[in-house]
């Protein structure tokens, strides 16, 4: 396979803070940018040649998106199948459509996963009221998650000790009333993801994985290198590299993994994007994940991971500029180490607006510097 050079055109299915990171890595290295997006205010807008507004689903405007790329790939999960077959009659979609499709239905991820031999942990799948119902009194402490889309804590139900009917119906209204998956609660002590990616001609690198932290099922604090078991790295690594092989990977792909208290690693779930878990990469690493993803998709050469300083995350969310008074931002930035990241996006709840990086000679340190901002902005 022959690499797609600068100078060439990316083409990129979303816009979104991602697409705007990956595009901005693209351009320092000399590509030209065109994405889609639903709305022409995309946080990507003003960083990349054209915005293409369309639907997830508008084969017409990936397409063009398509026709006039060397290579297109996404920053979003919920692409359409028909955008999907669209964009591979004309330019190469990496990763390919058959990773997508996986990630996009949780229980078709969890099955791919089992027949593969990845470790997971039980769960159930409901398509109806009484089967969520048997599925939860089946697996005790669970929650329910829908099939399809409901990232970051939305659309999921995590039930009480004592479950009652009236409980199951409100469970059944949280997951969209559609089919959906009921996962064993784990007791956890620890959260971290891998990263890997690999380009077409074989070549992959792998991440050193951080440890995370959530709040309300959206990511709250993030630190890199994650202060965790060697054993329980290598074991997930291992796995996320076959995982990797597996799909024939051409690009990134991130895995969420579980580690509980008894010692076992446990898929979470799979990406094949940049995930926010990383965004630490961008300070903390030789090679950031966008700049990555772009050099794993033209099939150049793959950037060292090798983490050259300790850094941590803090997500910020539209809450804080939603109050009474604006953050006080200069009183953050005036933490040692600290960068601030804005995507340009208009604040809603619970939305992801920005985020915090701090580097420091150790990764507590590093931490304790987010959370003293954090402790500013006061995020409870």
């Amino acid at each position: 396979m022959s690499a797609i050079l600068p100078g060439a055109t990316i083409g990129i299915l979303g816009g979104g803070q991602l697409g705007r990171m990956t595009a901005l890595a693209a351009r320092e290295l000399g590509y030209r940018v065109i994405v889609m997006d639903p709305d022409p205010e995309c946080a990507a807008r003003g960083v990349v040649d054209r915005v293409v507004v369309g639907s997830f689903n508008d084969a017409d405007a990936a397409a063009w998106i398509a026709s006039e790329s060397a290579v297109v790939t996404y920053e979003i999960e919920k692409i359409g199948p028909s955008a999907l077959i669209a964009v591979q009659a004309h330019a190469p979609l990496r990763p390919a459509p058959r990773l997508l499709e996986v990630v996009q239905d949780r229980a078709a991820q969890k099955r791919w996963l089992s027949e593969h031999g990845f470790p997971v942990g039980s769960w159930r799948e409901a398509g109806t009221v009484d089967e969520l119902s048997v599925a939860s009194a089946a697996l005790g402490r669970c929650r329910a998650k829908s099939r399809h889309g409901g990232y970051d804590g939305r659309r999921q139900h995590r039930f009480s000790m004592a479950v009652t009917s009236d409980e199951i119906a409100r469970a059944w209204e949280a997951v969209g009333a559609a089919p959906c998956v009921v996962e064993a609660e784990l007791d956890l002590e620890a959260e971290l993801s891998v990263m890997v990616a690999r380009r077409p001609s074989g070549e992959s690198v792998v991440y050193p994985p951080p440890q995370n932290w959530h709040r309300d099922g959206i990511l709250d604090l993030s630190v890199l290198p994650g202060d965790l078991p060697e054993a329980a790295v290598a074991e997930a690594k291992r796995h996320t590299l076959a995982m990797a092989e597996a799909f024939a990977l051409e690009g990134l792909l991130a895995v969420e993994w579980f580690l509980t208290r008894d010692g076992r690693v446990l898929v979470n779930e799979l990406a094949p994007r940049p995930h926010n878990t990383f965004h630490a990469t961008d300070a903390a690493c030789v090679t950031s994940q966008f700049e990555q993803l772009v050099r794993a998709v033209c099939d150049l050469p793959l950037g060292s991971t090798e983490v050259t300083r300790p850094a941590a995350l803090l997500n910020l969310l539209g809450d804080l500029w939603l109050q009474d008074a604006p953050p006080p931002i200069e009183q953050v930035l005036a933490i040692p180490g600290l960068r601030l990241y804005l995507y340009g996006k208009t604040p809603r709840p619970a939305r992801k607006v920005g985020h915090l990086l701090a580097v420091a000679e150790t990764p507590a340190l590093a931490l304790e510097r987010v959370r003293a901002a954090r402790d500013i902005l006061g995020i409870r």
